[in-house]
């Protein structure tokens, strides 16, 4: 369904932006004046409250609640979509040459919604652990007593803490030892290095009274280094039995459905982007300690969220036997969600924040960002930039932005100059999600720049894994001719920063070269897929016509080199490769390859046993690329009494020199043997008397 099949409704909000009705129409070819409205949510909402009809879409996000109710109070709309294209366009002090990009917006919220994605849920029955301090923890927990079933560890010094008089929730103390999991499934196990345990104690005050040091005070611990061993309040706590100094660092352990981590340093300090759902770590700021007690009361009950990833375990290059190969999801994941699961990895869906930065480095596509996938995000693009280009606009530059950058394009358009007429903002779920095979696809089908739009609220990791994979897009780019920055990143660190980069930075000045025709085709979710179909329209339209282009250490395409003097073809590395880009040849002792399908994990060099192969990194732009081609290939070596084949020269030459000199083999008859096959070694052994005599001597009798 195209946008002309849908009921179109324009506003310039009060005249505040020149949009013209012809020149629209035209662009979107609706067939149909347009009408463009001045006061939709306030004087003119009569008139579109009456023409609410169908499928609808709104240019207004401002007022969606006021227009939204006024179509649902018609009764004849079907279904509505609001499209900001104020503060995306027409707000600029481009906005009179800003009608190609507003006719792409517009085209590109007619387009049908991607298809939904499996869901993760999650159960939370309200089991809260309070961890931390005694002061800051003790007054959290009465706060959320009764709203939630409240457990307190006590953590550090407890001294000179008075416990609540009244038991009206677990409390015990201890170190905690470990914390992991995610809403209603947190695993928690603490060592209780005190004597006295909080929860059996009564608190009826006879240690206190008993102690002969003071070494036990109302927070009912016993100060280890006042004590001097006398007992006194082990007798005096009787059959409560709630002291025990042979307890030692007792391992303790529960499991719970919430967490309020009010430690100096929290638990998931290396999670402070993203920490798993159900876990709050404010620190010592009471505002932020406020925010996170209200959330954690409407954290009970049935949840879900999407299942962001899909993952295909076939073409995965983590290891092979036992084989380190590529790591790199796992290094670039903040949530811990991936880890090594032998040959494999496994994600787990419920700690997954749909950052997608595992999909965008994963070399193979064994990952890959279903929220949308790449084919529905490729469907916008290309709608955006063919819509773009048959309205007159020129040198398309992508701007890619999450939640937090479609807040500051907003604060720019409000207080600055707003974007130019050709950045036509494209809202993801996460910047870290868009990786080469989108960049490229973008360039291919008319892009001539791509920037992703960073805040600095973002894992540094994400940072630089879209550093380097722009620096291996841009290398293809550079290579081919394309002039000009365009693929970057767009940081906005500190307010006006935006504005700097949009209007007055180099790459924003400077033309980039782009292809003279736009692609048709449409991307794939397959990563390599993808990349491949770009690459080839942009060869084909490309400046400078090249058979391989070079890349840097690190890039995901690439050849192998094979030492022919140490390689004995023992085929180690064929089994290694999950990516089917090195075979065998059943017919001849040959190692082949496929280069298209090299990943360049390294998973080969690492399991060949004489070290024989090196990655070389680069991208091959010719038919050979997808095409078997020989990288080694031996002489064979055949018996020397009957001429049957045995293996390869090197690989049984290499055995008879190791074993020149062995006792077993010693003498020239036995070496002369192991250069026969199998059949004609028994023969000679038979012939031979003496050996005739040994295995006479070795029949049994």
């Amino acid at each position: 369904m195209s946008i002309t099949d849908k009921t179109l409704h324009v506003c310039n909000c009060n005249k505040t932006m020149p949009l013209d009705a012809s020149a629209l129409s035209d662009a979107l070819k609706l067939g149909r004046p347009l009408v463009v409205r001045e006061q939709m949510c306030q004087r003119e909402i009569g008139a579109f409250t009456d023409g609410a009809t169908g499928d609808m879409i709104v240019a207004c996000t401002q007022e969606a609640k006021v227009l939204g109710d006024a179509a649902e109070d018609n009764r004849k709309s079907t279904a509505i979509r609001f499209v900001n294209i104020r503060e995306t366009a027409g707000w600029s002090a481009e906005a009179d040459f800003a009608t190609p990009k507003i006719a792409a917006l517009l085209a590109a919220a007619a387009l049908p919604e991607p298809a939904p994605v499996p869901r993760v849920a999650y159960k939370s029955e309200g089991r809260l652990l309070v961890v931390g301090p005694a002061e800051s923890a003790l007054h959290w927990a009465a706060a959320l007593n009764g709203q939630l079933a409240v457990t307190v560890l006590l953590t550090g010094n407890t001294r000179a803490s008075e416990l609540p008089p009244v038991h009206e929730y677990e409390v015990v103390s201890g170190t905690l030892a470990r914390l992991d999991g995610w809403l209603g499934a947190f695993r928690i196990e603490w060592r209780q290095d005190n004597p006295i345990d909080l929860e059996a104690c009564t608190r009826c005050n006879a240690c206190i009274r008993a102690c002969p040091e003071s070494a036990i005070d109302f927070s009912y611990q016993v100060d280890l280094d006042k004590c001097k061993s006398h007992r006194a309040c082990v007798a005096a706590c009787g059959d409560v039995q709630a002291i025990d100094f042979a307890r030692g660092d007792t391992l303790r352990g529960g499991q719970f459905d919430l967490v309020l981590d009010l430690q100096p340093a929290p638990h998931f300090n290396d999670r402070a982007h993203q920490p798993p759902q159900g876990y709050f770590a404010p620190g010592s700021d009471t505002a932020a300690q406020v925010r996170a007690a209200t959330e954690l009361v409407q954290m009970v009950g049935e949840f879900e969220k999407p299942k962001y990833f899909a993952y295909k375990a076939s073409i995965c290059a983590h290891s092979r036997s036992q084989q380190k190969g590529c790591d790199l999801c796992i290094d670039v994941c903040s949530t811990h969600a991936i880890v090594a699961d032998r040959d494999h990895i496994a994600v787990e869906p419920q700690l997954c924040m749909g950052c997608g930065a595992c999909t965008t480095v994963c070399p193979s596509g064994a990952l890959t960002f279903k929220y949308p996938g790449n084919a529905d995000l490729g469907l916008r693009l290309k709608t955006m930039l063919r819509t773009y280009d048959e309205a007159g606009g020129r040198d398309a530059c992508i701007l890619l932005h999450a939640s937090d950058g479609g807040e500051a394009i907003e604060r720019l358009a409000r207080r600055g100059k707003g974007l130019p007429a050709r950045v036509i903002p494209v809202a993801v779920h996460h910047i870290a999600a868009t990786g080469v095979d989108v960049w490229l696809g973008a360039m291919a089908l008319g892009a001539a720049q791509v920037m992703v739009l960073v805040t600095g609220d973002e894992a540094p990791q994400y940072r630089a894994a879209l550093a380097q994979q722009m620096m291996f897009a841009e290398a293809i780019a550079q290579a081919l001719g394309y002039q000009g920055v365009h693929f970057g990143l767009v940081d906005i660190g500190v307010p006006g920063d935006l504005e700097t980069a949009l209007w007055d930075s180099a790459w924003s000045k400077q033309r980039a070269l782009g292809v003279r025709i736009p692609a048709t085709f449409n991307l794939n979710d397959d990563k390599r897929t993808t990349i491949g179909m770009a690459v080839e329209h942009l060869l084909q339209h490309a400046p400078i016509r090249r058979t391989e282009i070079p890349l840097p250490a690190g890039a995901p395409f690439g050849s192998l080199a094979v030492n022919a003097e140490t390689c004995t073809l023992c085929m180690a590395c064929v089994g290694a490769c999950p990516e089917n880009a090195l075979a065998d040849n059943p017919e001849a002792p040959q190692l082949r390859f496929i280069e298209a399908n090299c990943v360049q994990c390294g998973l080969c060099a690492n399991t060949c046993p004489e070290q024989a192969i090196t990655l070389q990194p680069r991208l091959l732009l010719t038919r050979e690329a997808k095409q078997l081609r020989v990288l080694n290939e031996a002489a064979i070596f055949a018996c020397v009494s009957c001429g049957k084949p045995m293996g390869t020269q090197k690989m049984v030459e290499g055995m008879i020199a190791k074993l020149t000199g062995h006792s077993m083999f010693a003498g020239p008859d036995a070496l002369r043997r192991l250069r026969m096959c199998g059949d004609c070694r028994v023969r000679d052994l038979v012939a031979n008397e003496k050996s005739v005599d040994i295995l006479k001597d070795e029949l049994p009798r």
